[in-house]
């Protein structure tokens, strides 16, 4: 009966969301547009920081990469941007693989600097155009838009059931992967690397296909991204972008799916609220944060503790048989 309950508030709350925007006007619709790609990238940064408890503050560069593949290859070689959605996923899995295996032996604070050079390298690269395609500061332009059997993704209104869309598939594949072998030995890492290590699981290979699988989808984001605004430049791939995303777990609750949907809600969304406030919001938000890490470091919105029960013993084996 609870379950039964579950599903039809779910369902009702997916109705009352899918319809806002035939209520909000265009600017507040693009607000959601924002939270649904911030969504996305809080959930991928998660697995990496909420389930492997492997501090990654560069998570911006692998969003990037996505959203450069994108542009370069839909705009020098005409390929649909939405057939590019695995290419980019690829080209960012590609590159975690190469920065992370040197590195993935590094723990907690060492980690945390080392992807914030790693951000900050993509960013200066993008800067000054080491390969000749990002077209430096100024980024690249003209990139399409989305299109599937003749229907091209445009307004606002569009882009909103085309990121939600994705967002909502991200959420229900994440969901399976937590519960999966793969997402207990990623939480076993997260809790205790040596036992885990002693438990034979293998923790190096764990913690990069982590860093991979996180890669990819905000591969994905950025040319979700890169779709949605049509131009981009690396002022969009800051040290800030990383910092924000890095916020939306910590606040949402690392390891906590809800938690990373109200994270980019308040992250995003909320400031959004109070912009008329411009000079004093961000002292509000920040006094906020601070609040939070003193009174309920574990978030908001907490992952639930697993629970294992044991085997009943037999009755030979309690010597009552």
């Amino acid at each position: 009966m609870t379950n039964q309950r579950t599903i039809i508030t779910i369902s009702l709350a997916n109705v009352v969301f899918a319809s806002l925007p035939f209520f909000l006007n265009t600017y507040w619709v693009d607000v959601l547009n924002s939270i649904g790609i911030y969504s996305i990238l809080a959930l991928s940064l998660n697995l990496i920081v909420g389930h492997a408890g492997l501090f990654n503050l560069g998570h911006a560069a692998f969003y990037a990469i996505g959203a450069y593949t994108a542009a370069i290859l839909n705009t020098g070689y005409g390929i649909p941007i939405l057939a590019l959605l695995p290419a980019c996923g690829f080209t960012a899995g590609v590159f975690a693989v190469l920065i992370a295996r040197p590195i993935i032996h590094l723990r907690g604070d060492y980690l945390c600097i080392v992807t914030i050079g790693v951000g900050e390298i993509v960013r200066i690269a993008l800067i000054n155009d080491v390969f000749g395609v990002t077209g430096g500061a100024n980024g690249i332009f003209g990139i399409a838009r989305p299109s599937l059997f003749g229907f091209s993704v445009r307004s606002p209104q569009h882009f909103f059931y085309y990121i939600w869309t994705f967002a909502g598939i991200t959420v229900c594949l994440f969901h399976l992967l937590e519960n999966s072998r793969f997402g207990r030995a990623l939480n076993y890492l997260r809790e205790d690397e040596v036992a885990a290590e002693g438990s034979g699981v293998d923790t190096a290979h764990y913690k990069l296909a982590a860093f991979v699988v996180g890669a990819v989808w905000a591969g994905m984001a950025g040319n979700i991204y890169a779709s949605k605004m049509t131009i981009i430049s690396p002022e969009s791939f800051t040290f800030w972008e990383s910092v924000l995303m890095f916020a939306i777990v910590i606040l949402g609750g690392s390891g906590s799916i809800p938690g990373m949907l109200l994270g980019a809600f308040l992250i995003v969304g909320l400031p959004e609220l109070f912009r008329e406030f411009a000079n004093a919001r961000m002292l509000v938000f920040g006094a906020a944060m601070i609040a939070m890490m003193i009174f309920r470091t574990q978030g908001i919105l907490p992952a639930k503790q697993r629970r294992y029960s044991l085997p009943e013993s037999s009755g030979e084996e309690s010597g009552t048989g």
